[in-house]
């Protein structure tokens, strides 16, 4: 088997997580700064997907709790859509709901006495982990 790749696009960082070879465990692997520019931020996913050889990239979507499509799930998909093109036809990109992701991420680093200035650094890949956990156990 292969590993999946998950990936929390947020504003000024991109967390991402790795799944172990059986896709049980989501495990966080490294934070990216945005770079200004889509296409150099989906070029690296794609490269690190690539380096770890996963087969596939799971997406965190925000959905609102509405139920209605919001400005960040719009934005979201349309990133979404860029990175498949990156990607290729033998890189699958896939979405999954990251509600409240981040919000427990952030649970858990305080709960672990994490200082506040050391979350900022780890909160997006420890939020793809968690995201990265609920797909692969929802694929089970």
């Amino acid at each position: 088997m292969t590993r999946i790749l998950g990936v929390d696009l947020g504003a000024r960082r991109i967390g991402l997580a790795i799944s172990d070879p059986l896709g049980i465990t989501a495990s966080p692997l490294r934070v990216l700064e945005r770079a200004g520019a889509h296409r150099v931020d989906h070029r690296t996913i794609v490269e690190v997907a690539r380096e770890h050889e996963a087969n596939c990239i799971v997406v965190g979507l925000p959905r609102a709790l509405s139920g209605k499509l919001g400005p960040a799930e719009r934005a979201t998909l349309v990133e979404v859509d860029e990175l498949r093109a990156i990607a290729g036809s033998d890189l699958a990109v896939e979405t999954y709901d990251e509600r409240f992701t981040t919000a427990i991420a952030q649970r858990s680093l305080i709960e672990a006495n994490v200082r506040r200035k050391n979350r900022k650094g780890v909160v997006d890949k420890v939020a793809a982990a968690i995201m990265l956990q609920g797909y692969l156990e929802a694929r089970s």
